[in-house]
């Protein structure tokens, strides 16, 4: 079993247009087209079994349709044979009903939410967040956020190790998912200051761009049991990835069983 944390779909009209332009804007060559076939189709070839989309609100009016959009995902690809998609739903901390948003995302049945503060124009320790990843612990979601360097956004960090310190000292999010190791293109930063924390770390696009000895040593550091497999598609490609991990020989069978699966099961629900 494989599962893929870190996946993003858009609905087939807005792909078309959405990922030619994510391209130009962030240099980055898609693996896929950002379909939901799309998606089931790099799964099939990378042996993935299940995909959590994470759908990013930039504004907040956008937070009904894209939750329209998760949960039809949801309903029409979360229980299928072959090829799985389960999306969480996405929220903006500027909302002025972020509490009702949240209790509605939790009556929905999604297991947790996706946060992008570069994409958000907020930084992370922000009162605003740090108010809605409390309400969210409160009803037991789990929180993924962008962590580090976005090509997005190239000359400034939106979510950095003290942002998140500074986050987990006043909030203490039992399920806080840090994306990219802690702190996308900072990863020493982020082993020196986050590795032991009570928080989870995912691999998307880190396993394929940092040095592999220190993602073993980063994955020792922190517990394999705080560590999911992700690839960030259709920014990097699935397959690629997961041969990536499995190729390393530095972790042992069990470790690897739980960051391909073990820990995103728990977390997710699944």
């Amino acid at each position: 079993m494989i599962i893929d944390s870190h996946t993003h779909i858009f609905p087939d009209k807005v792909a078309a247009k959405a990922i030619p332009k994510l391209s130009s804007v962030i240099h980055l060559k898609p693996s896929m087209d950002g379909t939901t076939q799309g998606l089931k189709d790099s799964m099939e070839r990378g042996g993935v079994d299940v995909s959590m989309v994470l759908p990013i609100v930039t504004t907040p009016h956008q937070y009904e349709s894209i939750l329209r959009f998760a949960v039809h995902v949801n309903e029409t690809c979360g229980s299928e044979s072959g090829p799985r998609l389960v999306s969480l739903a996405g929220i903006h901390p500027e909302s002025d009903t972020y509490k009702e948003q949240l209790h509605q995302i939790k009556q929905e049945g999604f297991a947790g939410i996706k946060l992008h503060p570069n994409y958000q124009g907020m930084k992370f320790d922000d009162i605003r967040y740090m108010r809605l990843i409390y309400e969210a612990s409160a009803l037991g979601l789990s929180i993924v956020t962008h962590t580090g360097a976005d090509p997005y956004t190239p000359d400034e960090v939106f979510c950095s190790p003290d942002m998140i310190l500074h986050v987990l000292e006043e909030t203490a999010p039992p399920k806080l998912i840090l994306a990219h190791m802690g702190s996308n293109e900072n990863y020493f930063e982020a082993e020196e200051k986050l590795c032991g924390k009570n928080v989870y770390f995912d691999t998307a696009y880190s396993l394929m761009h940092m040095e592999d000895a220190q993602f073993v040593r980063m994955v020792h550091k922190h517990g394999a049991d705080k560590v999911l497999f992700g690839t960030d598609s259709p920014w990097t490609e699935q397959k690629d990835c997961v041969d990536k991990l499995l190729s390393l020989s530095g972790l042992s069978e069990k470790e690897k069983q739980q960051i391909l699966y073990e820990n995103a099961a728990f977390l997710f629900q699944l």
